[in-house]
């Protein structure tokens, strides 16, 4: 089992970028911005780091069956059961699947979380604060 403290960066992708009532009472994570940014801020040091933002392990908490693809079945059971008006996993992969084959390699994980990062850090200090994950917190990027 991976240790709670890898798997609150892991899931930064799906947290800033789905709708604030997301069901992750598996994970045990809150459902609030306050709350998910204090959980997110590992060091406590009141931003979100490119570190605590992590996507080694990110892909090591989403690839469940360890083949190195981040299959939509494998998004979805972190994201929980599909909420009306959210984009279904398969959907949510689309969007940084570059060579088209349904499923998100550690590279397309890697791009699309630096990606995000990027856009949540609108003050380009490389870090996020809570305003920064709050503006951006259920607004999709990008969508097919």
């Amino acid at each position: 089992m991976i240790p709670s403290r890898l798997r609150l960066p892991a899931l930064a992708l799906v947290l800033v970028a789905a709708p604030t009532g997301l069901c992750l009472a598996q994970e045990g994570l809150p459902d609030t911005a306050d709350a998910r940014f204090e959980a997110l801020d590992v060091n406590g040091d009141g931003v979100v780091s490119k570190y605590e933002y992590d996507s080694d392990a990110a892909f090591a908490v989403m690839d469940y069956n360890h083949d190195q693809r981040i299959s939509a079945d494998e998004l979805q059971s972190i994201l929980g059961p599909p909420e009306e008006g959210a984009p279904p996993a398969a959907r949510r992969i689309g969007v940084g699947d570059m060579n088209g084959d349904g499923e998100l390699s550690d590279e397309e994980l890697r791009r699309g979380l630096q990606f995000r990062f990027d856009w949540l850090d609108r003050n380009k200090d490389g870090n996020v604060d809570l305003a920064e994950l709050k503006a951006g917190l259920g607004i999709p990027m990008v969508m097919k």
